[in-house]
């Protein structure tokens, strides 16, 4: 594989225009897999490639799964679009059919690279005092053939595919195998300030070589140049609320985190719902149609009020342009790294900027609203860190 093209714009410049003109352009023997985070996405990919065939898997097939339709698609040489969620089931038999079948992967957004496997720490104890694994230089291994089914089954099965390891002695990191980016011919991966995202950290740990491009006006590739950005023009489109009684809830630099909401009181979450509805109604004087919101998901709930309570949208939201109409936002929380993300990658050495996944986070949620077109829009955003976090993007700080 050669090295992984990173083409890191910002979002609205045109990287999967980009990307659809050059499958467009590439010769008939040149094969793709085009992986996108939603279902909408890939029938954009379906609809816009006009001088090629794309396939989407199905599960039309003795297994009734998926990866068995992509497995056959890869076999009879198709090009294929696909989601994160069918290309994160990536087993050893999919990266045997990839090894040398000369395809381009395209990834649309990084995907989730690293899990928390579903298992306890006591638990953990009872396979290491079993016998069934063992851990050396954090990595876990599976070592009894003696356990054929059970509750543990799929720790076995993650275990034996290489990429299972044990932090602290507490809890175990599933990686996403790196085998399979290296399958391919080729891959670019598109994005937005990659140098925050887990996937980099990931690239990293495996020591997977990319190098950064961006795209200019006219769709076409260029060298990474982060002062091309015009940072300062964009934050302009940005009305950001700035009014003490609004934000003085936010204060913290934890607030609005997501164990600072789950732990909130309900007087707490009463007063965070009245400062949102008041700056939707008589900052905004917005519709529900036009309002964009976001919190944990736990304590939504709590939060909706009436006008908006069917506006919300995940806090991760990216890759879709679904709300590209919407100009009254509020993003009720405050982005963190995950405790075994951070142990994780650092105990193996790894850098990790956790202010620029936060900020990487919130620009990826604001650019779903009519932002993206170049239009203005009214935020609501009350943590004071992620404000902080806003305002040194745009004054490239971060």
């Amino acid at each position: 594989m050669e090295k992984v093209i990173v083409v890191d714009s910002i979002m609205g410049s045109g990287k999967t225009t980009w990307a659809l003109n050059y499958i467009n352009e590439a010769p008939e023997d040149k094969k793709f897999i085009y992986i996108t985070p939603f279902l909408s996405e890939v029938d954009r990919v379906l609809t816009s490639v006009k001088k090629r065939k794309f396939i989407q898997p199905n599960n039309k097939n003795t297994e009734r799964r998926k990866l068995r339709s992509l497995k056959e698609l890869i076999v009879s040489g198709m090009d294929i679009v696909a989601t994160h969620s069918l290309f994160q089931t990536a087993d050893d038999e999919l990266i045997e059919l990839l090894t040398g079948a000369g395809y381009t992967l395209i990834l649309d957004e990084v995907m989730d690279v690293i899990e928390q496997a579903d298992i306890s720490k006591l638990d953990i104890r009872t396979l290491l005092t079993a016998g069934h694994i063992e851990v050396i230089d954090d990595k876990v291994h599976w070592i009894t053939d003696e356990y054929v089914d059970g509750r543990f089954m799929d720790i076995k099965l993650l275990a034996k595919a290489g990429n299972l390891f044990m932090i602290d002695g507490e809890f175990l990191i599933w990686c996403f195998p790196p085998k399979v980016f290296e399958a391919f011919d080729s891959v670019i991966t598109m994005t937005y300030l990659f140098n925050g995202q887990l996937q980099r950290c990931y690239f990293d740990l495996y020591k997977i070589p990319y190098e950064y491009k961006a795209v200019n006006e006219k769709f076409e590739l260029i060298p990474y140049e982060e002062r091309n950005e015009n940072r300062a023009d964009l934050f302009q489109l940005i009305d950001l609320c700035i009014e003490e009684k609004f934000n003085d809830i936010g204060k913290a630099d934890n607030a609005f985190g997501a164990r600072w909401l789950r732990n909130a009181s309900g007087e707490k979450l009463i007063e965070i719902k009245k400062h949102t509805y008041t700056f939707f109604r008589s900052q905004c004087k917005a519709k529900g149609n036009e309002i964009m919101w976001s919190t944990l998901k736990e304590v939504e709930p709590f939060l909706k009020g009436r006008g908006y309570a069917k506006s919300s949208i995940a806090v991760n939201s990216r890759a879709t342009n679904e709300y590209s109409d919407r100009w009254a936002l509020a993003y009720l929380f405050n982005r963190f790294m995950r405790p075994h993300e951070v142990v994780f990658f650092r105990s193996h050495g790894v850098s990790v900027d956790v202010d620029m996944l936060a900020v990487s986070d919130l620009l990826q949620w604001i650019w779903r609203s009519r932002i993206r077109n170049g239009e203005p829009i009214k935020l609501y955003l009350p943590s004071s860190r992620m404000r902080s976090l806003l305002k040194a993007w745009a004054n490239y700080e971060i």
